[in-house]
């Protein structure tokens, strides 16, 4: 029972961002071109939101589903890792047309062929995981 209502609001969320177009391809195609606000809007209107009830969450004490208080560990230094990182996941992003989320969306609005991604992004995570100790974190 306790996994149906993170199910619930997982098909919620989906549905938010099929009727807002977010995971539309031609909204992405639009966002990486500069030729719409539509997607920044979007994105800036999470992130607002999510800060927002980030400091409530801390200004009234709110636990989360486990019962502890909320909280955010502070980002570790390395600016360039996070310039690489982001440039990789953008471009992976602008190639295939959906970030992570979006591509479980995708499938179940019948993109089918979204599964090639799903199936590289767990691929190219699997490789992550073996090389991680090798690499310059």
């Amino acid at each position: 029972m306790k996994l149906f209502k993170f199910l619930i609001v997982g098909v919620i969320f989906g549905i938010v961002l099929v009727k807002s177009e977010a995971v539309s391809w031609y909204r992405i195609y639009e966002m990486f071109r500069f030729e719409s606000f539509h997607m920044y809007g979007i994105m800036g209107t999470a992130v607002a939101t999510g800060i927002l009830l980030l400091w409530l969450s801390k200004q009234f004490k709110i636990k989360n589903t486990e019962g502890s208080l909320m909280n955010v560990p502070p980002k570790e230094k390395g600016f360039i890792r996070y310039i690489l990182g982001g440039t990789l996941f953008g471009l992976g992003w602008a190639l295939s047309g959906a970030c992570p989320g979006p591509m479980y969306i995708l499938v179940g609005t019948g993109v089918f062929s979204m599964f090639i991604v799903i199936i590289a992004a767990i691929l190219g995570t699997y490789i992550y995981g073996v090389l991680k100790d090798k690499l310059p974190h």
